[in-house]
């Protein structure tokens, strides 16, 4: 497999850390979090003027029919700035289920994602599910020239910012069965809709969606009823691929940020970054990082493939030993930090709360080895 990326990507590479480094501080990333949008919409029109926003959707809808490699180059440095920006649930997530699944006329929609001027938020875990993709309890009824739903959705990342919900539910089968699960898109301000908003543990924001009786038309469904299974699947894979990516940058980030720490700290009078303990402390570090960003490479290669059995099992691979990774870069660079390393006016406690959260977002280490033990079983 050739790792090396392509001059358009590392140019892309490049516009994105002068971006980060220039337009992205720390003392302003702080800023965002505590006001009331949560993130920066300069910065998001700057995506915008970027093409991040166009990069995977195709030509025809206004894109630059980008893969998940160019996503990966994007992921990786919002991870090393800590973007607050809503790019994975709106490109990744939202965009990519109605490219996959959406009629012409919804796929038109797809212009307004790239151009920056509408943001979506997949609301599909419910409570119980334990990342089981195809746990729907959720339900949707046909009547009339509509669709009636109810159901509670829990923890939709960037949910109050979205002015569009992608929310699935079932319409025919049993809670688990892959098939029956449709996807319906609903505006925020749907009768019957009710979000209860919070801040989550690294400083972002999600929210709780209960649906009683809300009621949309027909053009509502995303493809065809009962099929979005497979669709949703290759989504949430993508969705891991991608948080593989952002992961490496945070666990980069980590790496320089306690290689500058100890080559500032003194004691007894000598930088203790010159300490032989240590420095074999970082070289671990450094090691697990770089190993890190081999599988997320794997992953960005195989997301986009329609085989869905051999998809997973690589994606699982990678999230799996990521996580494992990131703990260990994380706890190793909390700890050379001393008492400082988990206090909020220091870059590293946040790092650190990304990587935490990371790990648990679209299955966590104990869920990605079942399914890739489950998968190798199978083969």
């Amino acid at each position: 497999m050739d790792f090396r990326y392509t001059d358009e990507q590392r140019a892309l590479q490049d516009t994105l850390e002068r971006f980060r480094a220039r337009d992205y501080g720390f003392e302003h990333r702080r800023e965002l979090i505590r006001s009331a949008l949560g993130y920066s919409l300069d910065a998001w029109n700057q995506y915008a003027e970027l093409g991040l926003l166009a990069l995977p959707i195709a030509e025809a809808h206004g894109g630059l029919g980008g893969n998940a490699i160019d996503v990966a180059i994007v992921m990786e440095q919002i991870g090393k700035g800590l973007l607050l920006e809503p790019y994975l649930s709106t490109v990744v997530l939202g965009a990519g289920l109605i490219a996959a699944l959406g009629s012409s006329e919804q796929q038109s929609s797809l212009e307004a994602v790239a151009a920056g001027n509408s943001q979506l938020a997949l609301a599909h875990g419910e409570p119980g599910a334990r990342f089981d993709p195809f746990h729907v309890e959720t339900r949707a009824t046909a009547l009339n020239d509509g669709w009636v739903i109810s159901g509670h959705k829990c923890v939709v990342l960037d949910a109050p910012s979205a002015d569009r919900f992608i929310v699935s539910a079932r319409t025919s089968g049993s809670t688990g069965d892959e098939s029956g699960i449709s996807l319906f898109l609903i505006d925020p301000d749907t009768a019957g809709l009710s979000m209860r908003a919070y801040a989550t543990q690294d400083g972002r924001r999600a929210a709780d969606l209960r649906l009683h009786s809300a009621r949309v038309g027909s053009d509502a469904l995303l493809g065809r009823v009962g099929d979005a299974g497979p669709a949703l699947l290759q989504a949430l894979d993508k969705a891991a691929a991608a948080l593989c990516s952002e992961a490496v940058g945070i666990m980069s980030a980590l790496n320089q940020a306690t290689v500058d720490y100890l080559d500032t700290r003194k004691q007894f009078g000598t930088p203790i970054g010159s300490f032989q303990a240590l420095r074999h402390r970082i070289a671990d570090m450094l090691i697990s990082t770089e190993q890190a960003r081999s599988m997320a490479i794997l992953a960005a290669y195989h997301a986009d493939d329609r085989d869905a059995a051999g998809r997973g099992r690589m994606i699982s691979a990678a999230k799996a030993y990521i996580d494992q990774a990131a703990r260990f870069v994380g706890q190793q660079a909390v700890q050379l930090h001393g008492g400082m390393g988990v206090v909020d006016e220091l870059v590293v406690s946040h790092y650190f709360k990304r990587l935490t959260v990371i790990a648990h977002c679209f299955g966590d280490q104990d869920h990605h080895l079942d399914r890739y033990s489950r998968s190798l079983s199978a083969a």
